[in-house]
């Protein structure tokens, strides 16, 4: 059994953020296996199903994001079927990183995001596994940027990237499911609209 957790914030008002770029990913594989999100026992939302032999639920939390853990907590409490946390992995945006970029860790800090802050927290533990979503422009923020950076809309331009990267999120999530991790970590740990581009060059 496998756990994955998207992060962002409840509300229309918050739903083409930066900060939302988990909510997107988990919506769009929602609906591409066909397990309709519903409320949970606990602030989440979940879902669940089976891909190839592995059952999973997938979670969204209801509270905002500084307080995800305490979803995150609520499901382990509640649910119990996840033994080991190496089988959760929680999806949320990166700043730091290009729009287009993967990168999955398998344990550590934060990395400045509050949600992962907060379910380092109420677990008690840093060792599971994050697929880093980039949302960045490539432009170096200041620190009293950040907030506002997140809490942006995506432009339009931005959106059509994302939906061109939605399968590839999709496949990277179906991975994880059925494969080793260093496998998926291998196959996923690039910036693939630059690896796009880069092969676009090459054949012209």
């Amino acid at each position: 059994m496998k756990l994955i957790v998207g992060l962002g914030n409840p509300g229309n008002e918050y739903s083409l953020t930066r900060h939302n770029a988990g909510f997107v990913i988990l919506d769009y594989f929602s609906d591409y296996l066909k397990t309709p999100f519903k409320p949970g026992r606990g602030d989440f939302y979940l879902a669940q199903g089976k891909y190839k032999s592995e059952d999973f639920f997938l979670l969204k939390p209801s509270t905002f994001m500084n307080n995800s853990g305490l979803a995150v907590n609520q499901f382990m409490e509640n649910y119990r079927e996840i033994e080991n946390l190496n089988d959760i992995i929680i999806v949320h945006d990166d700043f730091h990183l290009p729009l287009g970029t993967i990168r999955i860790r398998l344990k550590g800090s934060d990395g400045g995001h509050n949600g992962i802050s907060n379910i380092i927290y109420h677990l008690n533990n840093d060792e599971f596994p994050r697929m880093r979503v980039g949302i960045g422009t490539g432009s170096i923020l200041r620190k009293d940027e950040y907030i506002d950076f997140v809490l942006t809309n995506f432009t339009e331009t931005e959106i059509e990237k994302i939906k061109t990267m939605l399968p590839v999120y999709s496949e990277c999530l179906l991975s994880f499911l059925s494969d080793d991790i260093n496998i998926t970590m291998n196959k996923y740990n690039k910036n693939f609209i630059e690896n796009e581009n880069d092969s676009k060059a090459d054949m012209e």
